[in-house]
């Protein structure tokens, strides 16, 4: 599907949204708790009342759209807000203590019986509610991405401190919401199939819609009421990045104040699972479910799947000021670049990710010195790992002060969302002046330079410049950058 839904796509939620959710207006407020809105979330913000009409200008007038836009060199863009749905836990905090101190969240499935498959772990998120974030009604029709991907999504804008009265007073036309997902909502369709051997009448109203990637961003817009730009990107484990990059320059170029922005991915059903079990990428460590995923280790022998959902919050600095907004972090710039060599394996030459290092770093406007902590992609395979780790003492030399860590390690690969998590790896690192560890490192890779890599216990870095990465199937490569806000 197309990352933009195309008109039949957008008429499909329309009609559905309005013959299951607006049929009875009285069973709506009687399931949805009055004033919840189509959505019902007993936290939502914003929510506009009902019958009054709002007035939208399809053609305004040229001048009006010029004296909108801002001055865009004078555009700086930060982060104000943070939320995660992870194996390590639901809130920033709670999240990165859990990753200094080395805990995984790698275990054995419990959703569904995979005692047939040769891989049997993954990291699974035992505990979630969408209670107070999404209606219950809407919450049994939605894919898991779905729930991630808005529950994070309002808990971003609860960290980043907007309240009802706040909302209230922004201008929701400068408002935008990016959020992708690599695999979209697998599990609807996979359903919607079982259904169809059955009958098309079976079948859920929502199934197409809600498989659609751009869906999770487009039903929280909704909810939301932000009418700015709002789509999804998908470029499979790349696609937050993509996402983060896309709505820091919606920002830059004066089009909105604040983006919700990052990716969701909800994997672990049969279908997912099996299908990257015909690829034979995953590890079949399932003795030991905690050592699986291990990083430029000798012993590692694939990646190990994840879930969940991370969000950031974009605001334009002087708009964040105004308001009195926390800044946690600043967002430098980025990039994207293309292998352009193969479908899954990584150039040997590493010749995109160096692009797109260098790329990210001449648009950042900041030099190869500056960079003192990498949160790399590294999944824990063979190829992959060695080929980034190789272009990474390309771009940045023998840097004594260059600290390589890989989140993976300890949440495993959540795909679409991996990029969004590690974002709020690398911010918090900035704000507490900490790294993570890399767990299960035991045996590095011979001919690596593991001076530069992080070791098993969390150590102390006064961080200049964050770099993360994500690469993605196809040869996608994205890098972005944070700094300490000054």
């Amino acid at each position: 599907m197309a990352a933009v839904a195309p008109p039949l796509c957008t008429w499909i939620v329309a009609a559905c949204l309005s013959a299951a959710c607006g049929a009875d207006e009285k069973e709506k407020q009687r399931n949805y708790g009055g004033g919840g809105g189509l959505f019902g979330s007993r936290r939502r913000l914003g929510a506009r009342r009902r019958g009054v009409p709002i007035a939208v200008s399809l053609h305004p007038e040229r001048g009006a759209l010029e004296n909108k836009k801002s001055d865009t060199k004078k555009r700086r863009v930060v982060v104000t807000g943070m939320g995660v749905v992870t194996p390590l836990g639901h809130e920033p905090d709670e999240f990165y203590n859990n990753l200094l101190q080395g805990i995984s969240g790698i275990s054995e499935i419990e959703a569904f019986d995979c005692s047939s498959y040769p891989t049997r772990i993954a990291g699974e998120i035992k505990s979630f509610s969408t209670d107070g974030w999404v209606a219950p009604k809407l919450a049994k029709r939605m894919d898991k991405f779905m729930q991630y991907l808005i529950v994070a999504g309002k808990k971003a804008l609860e960290n980043g401190g907007i309240t009802e009265d706040i909302m209230n007073e922004l201008d929701k036309s400068r408002c935008g919401v990016l959020i992708g997902s690599a695999m979209g909502g697998m599990k609807v369709f996979s359903d919607a199939i079982e259904a169809l051997r059955v009958s098309y009448r079976k079948m859920n109203p929502f199934c197409v819609p809600f498989a659609t990637t751009n869906m999770g961003s487009a039903i929280l817009a909704m909810d939301l009421g932000w009418m700015g730009p709002n789509y999804s990107i998908s470029t499979a484990c790349a696609t937050s990045n993509f996402c983060i990059l896309n709505a820091a320059n919606h920002i830059i170029r004066g089009e909105t104040d604040l983006m919700l922005c990052g990716g969701s991915d909800a994997p672990i059903i049969p279908i997912g699972l099996g299908g990257f079990v015909a690829c034979r990428a995953l590890s079949q460590r399932n003795s030991d479910p905690t050592k699986a995923s291990r990083p430029w280790d000798v012993d590692r022998d694939g990646f190990v799947m994840g879930e969940g959902a991370g969000v950031l919050l974009l605001e334009e600095l002087e708009h964040a000021k105004q308001r009195g907004a926390e800044i946690y972090a600043e967002f430098l710039g980025g990039s994207f670049t293309c292998d352009a060599y193969h479908m899954t394996e990584p150039h040997p030459e590493g010749k995109g990710v160096i692009l797109c290092v260098e790329n990210a770093l001449a648009d950042a406007g900041v030099t190869k010195e500056d960079i003192n902590y990498v949160n790399a992609h590294a999944t824990s395979t063979q190829m992959g790992d060695l080929k980034e780790f190789e272009a990474l003492v390309r771009c940045f030399g023998e840097n004594p002060q260059l600290r390589v860590n890989s989140t993976k390690s300890m949440t495993g690969h959540l795909l679409g969302a991996a990029g969004g998590i590690e974002a709020v790896a690398a911010i918090q690192a900035i704000r507490t002046g900490w790294i993570h560890p890399n767990i299960n490192l035991d045996n590095p890779e011979k001919n690596m330079d593991v001076s530069l890599l992080v070791g098993s216990q969390k150590e102390r870095c006064d961080v200049k410049v964050a770099l993360s990465n994500s690469f993605g199937f196809g040869g996608h490569n994205s890098s972005i950058l944070f700094a300490p806000f000054k």
